[in-house]
């Protein structure tokens, strides 16, 4: 979507860092190591697979579990446990157990991301690393270079063409000459009875992310139909604002004739969106409010981040946990067992993982018995399935776009109800 990380984009959240892929190209270039069409490479013809043994496939994960502003993504790794372990349970892939060694921690670190990406390939000596979900991919190089299968939440460029790199709804970050998901605005076009007529400000951090989102969401808007009343990227992306009075001012005074946008985007993360919307409703705003990020029942346990959230519409890229269908049950259920029982709260987090390491399995099983590097990417190449939580799910196409399926919910005193069921949109062409 997107989003959130729709840069996506994120769609939730473009919190992708093009400067630190920039910085993870150079100092890849240099570190890639070994020439993997050698023989005996794993995935070239008459290699071995490195971590595959004849009766367990080794995977490990990188996640953002811990961060400088306290947003963390660590539920992702419950939620790839849940379905690995759930994928043990009926016979593994093709009689082979998966041997889930759990998440490094990047700490949203570039230089973390990449070592955690060597340690993973060169010490573990993984088959392929899903979940990844982080702001930062620096190990992107890496990977793809050592033909490494890598699963994650698409919302960085490194999602977006590289051969051995998959996202799990498909590729949320725009390219020349693919598509945009018109998920949000549609979706916000609806709970307003309509774009025509209707204004929009988006907002995103300062940082090169964060311009390219405001890019690509100015024109998805546009081409909903909404006049885009604000689009900026003005937000530090290091240092969160104590003062949101600037932002706030020019936001509610950027629509036509000098009236506040009929809805406000926020392309940030959790803790930033507090502050911009707890700011925006004591300036009295009574639009709509929406963001990628904060579908997450553990954010309501303060009362000053209910009150910020409440109302809020958040995008989301899958099937809502509200949702009765089969898939969401069978989430539930696998969540509450890796969780030792317990009935634990629900996050997009969860489902990341969860999805990611979905997605690696699929593949998996189709590449059949032989599992190398090159049978599972002739087993992605036309692979595809329907019904899943995030649509229906086709590659090589979910590496140059979205799967453009999604749905919108809302806070609403204290509990999230679904505002716009789930739902796929046609994408449309990005220029």
């Amino acid at each position: 979507m997107l989003r959130p990380n729709r840069t996506l984009r994120p769609i939730r959240t473009l919190a992708a860092a093009a400067a630190a892929l920039l910085l993870a190209t150079a100092c890849n270039s240099a570190s890639t190591g070994g020439d993997s069409n050698k023989p005996g490479t794993p995935g070239s013809p008459g290699g071995s697979a490195r971590g595959v043994t004849a009766d367990a496939i080794k995977v490990g994960g990188i996640v953002s579990m811990t961060t400088a502003s306290g947003y963390s993504k660590k539920d992702t790794d419950l939620g790839a446990k849940a379905r690995y372990d759930r994928a043990n349970a009926e016979g593994g892939v093709n009689g082979r157990r998966i041997d889930y060694l759990g998440a490094e921690d990047d700490g949203q670190d570039p230089a973390r991301n990449l070592a955690a990406a060597r340690k993973l390939v060169q010490q573990d000596e993984v088959f392929a690393v899903s979940p990844m979900s982080s702001v930062t991919f620096a190990g992107a190089d890496f990977l793809d270079g050592q033909k490494v299968p890598t699963v994650g939440w698409g919302t960085l460029p490194s999602f977006c063409g590289p051969k051995y790199l998959y996202g799990f709804n498909g590729c949320l970050v725009p390219t020349p000459g693919g598509t945009l998901n018109q998920t949000w605005p549609e979706g916000l076009a609806t709970v307003l009875g309509g774009a025509r007529g209707k204004s929009v400000a988006l907002i995103a951090g300062d940082n090169d992310a964060g311009k390219f989102g405001m890019r690509t969401f100015t024109q998805g808007f546009k081409a909903a139909g909404f006049q885009v009343a604000y689009a900026k990227a003005a937000v530090p992306a290091t240092s969160m604002p104590s003062d949101w009075s600037a932002y706030t001012k020019e936001i509610l005074r950027s629509g036509p004739g000098g009236r506040a946008p009929d809805a406000v985007v926020s392309v940030m993360q959790t803790p930033y969106n507090i502050g911009l919307f707890t700011a925006l409703k004591r300036s009295g705003y009574k639009g709509v409010i929406s963001d990628p990020t904060d579908y997450d029942p553990g954010l309501l346990a303060k009362d000053a981040t209910r009150q910020a959230l409440d109302g809020v519409h958040v995008l989301l890229q899958f099937q809502p946990f509200e949702a009765d269908s089969p898939a969401m049950t069978q989430f539930k259920a696998d969540i509450r067992k890796a969780a030792g029982g317990k009935d634990v709260p629900l996050n997009m987090h969860m489902m990341t993982g969860y999805m990611s390491a979905d997605l690696f399995l699929s593949i998996a099983a189709k590449a059949g018995k032989d599992l190398t590097v090159e049978s599972f990417q002739k087993a992605a190449d036309g692979f595809s399935d329907t019904g899943t939580l995030v649509g229906d799910r086709a590659e090589p196409k979910g590496q140059k776009e979205s799967f453009g399926c999604g749905a919108l919910v809302r806070l609403k005193n204290g509990r999230y109800e679904v505002a716009v069921p789930f739902k796929c949109y046609p994408p449309i062409p990005f220029g």
